[in-house]
């Protein structure tokens, strides 16, 4: 019974040993192939750095103002008895807006026209008169100062019918009635928008240390998110000559051709200013950059050459502009360079790679995506 018991302890240890050995030689072997392993080249897309001359530009962010844009509203109290116009039409300077009731005024106007003809041949019947010697000078004077008394009560009167007739002051587009037929208005009241759309004024600012490369003719770029893809171009017209003592910044106006009307007053746009100044730059794609928080960088092939198995080398930069799909690199790169163009953030330094254009992105300044 013992020796049974022995036997088989003493076969239980020795299987066990033969496990641990099993399993030691498994995990050196393991250690071996680490040791000798290297990961397979990750495929990247690659450019070479360029070097470009680029338009100086500022940014800035705007808002459109009509060149003329009034709210049209009484000049005298009255009730309203037509309208004349229909919401959100085009009118020309001069056309009837709207009617208010006159038959006071009319009323009173021929008892003073009456009046008018009436000192009008008094004073002709003083002027002959006085030429026979008849009456005295103060009594032609008399009559003279009676004529033009009536005429200037028959043309105040006259102006009061022609202020209750509203009209468009200058061409443009109407917005929402604010008036129904049978409303008593009050002096002020508004009676609806006008708008002129073409050109348009865009409002924005620029830091003050910009007030020395900024002049009136500089081109400028307007575009909105609600037009996506295009592009109005126009004038800076105005400098603002106060600086903002709170912001440090200069009001500035530009005019904008909007021949289709479809920039809007109280729209929000980007406004980009043309200097006159170009810049020579070092242009790679955005995407060649690793961005990091400690510093930006890109992965470079030091020999410049499009073959398999190349080996990259980290390097950090530091960038400026940006153009579209494009960065501009003010220090760390050379022209002539190859860089990664694509998948950076799976890169490391010193990882080889095989480089493939075949399915690299087109990078363009002006990208216009299809889907945006």
């Amino acid at each position: 019974m013992k020796k049974t018991l022995i036997f088989t302890i003493s076969g239980l240890v020795v299987l066990i040993g033969i496990l641990v050995g099993v399993k030691g030689l498994q995990i050196e072997t393991m250690i071996g192939q680490s040791k000798t392993f290297v990961p397979p080249p990750e495929t990247v897309t690659s450019t070479v750095v360029k070097a470009e001359s680029w338009e100086t530009v500022l940014t800035s962010v705007g808002t459109l103002t009509p060149v003329q844009g009034v709210t049209v509203a009484a000049e005298l109290p009255g009730k309203v008895v037509e309208i004349d116009f229909e919401a959100g039409k085009l009118v020309k300077k001069g056309d009837i807006l709207l009617r208010q009731d006159t038959s006071a005024e009319e009323a009173q106007l021929a008892g003073i026209v009456s009046q008018v003809n009436l000192s009008r041949l008094n004073r002709e019947r003083a002027d002959q008169l006085l030429a026979k010697d008849f009456i005295s000078r103060a009594d032609r004077d008399a009559a003279v100062a009676a004529a033009d008394q009536a005429d200037a009560q028959a043309l105040n009167i006259r102006a009061t019918i022609a202020k209750k007739t509203v009209r468009a002051p200058f061409q443009g587009y109407l917005g929402i009635r604010q008036v129904n037929l049978g409303q008593i208005l009050r002096e002020g009241d508004p009676i609806v928008t006008l708008q002129d759309l073409n050109p348009i004024f865009v409002d924005f600012t620029l830091p003050q240390k910009e007030l020395s490369s900024v002049r009136r003719g500089l081109t400028v770029q307007v575009t909105t998110d609600a037009l996506p893809g295009e592009s109005l171009k126009g004038q800076i017209t105005t400098i603002n000559p106060l600086v903002d003592a709170e912001t440090r910044q200069i009001q500035v106006q530009a005019t904008v051709v909007n021949p289709a009307e479809k920039l809007r007053p109280g729209m929000f746009v980007k406004v980009t200013v043309g200097l006159t100044v170009r810049q020579k730059v070092l242009v790679i794609p955005a995407t060649a950059v690793l961005y990091a928080p400690y510093g930006d960088s890109v992965f470079v092939d030091e020999d410049g050459a499009d073959k398999k198995g190349r080996v990259l080398r980290q390097q950090f930069v530091r960038l400026g502009l940006k153009r579209g799909d494009f960065v501009a690199v003010t220090s760390g790169l050379q022209a002539g360079q190859t860089v990664v163009s694509t998948g950076v953030f799976k890169l490391r330094n010193g990882q080889s790679v095989v480089v493939d254009n075949t399915l690299a992105p087109k990078f363009q300044k002006a990208p216009n995506p299809e889907n945006s």
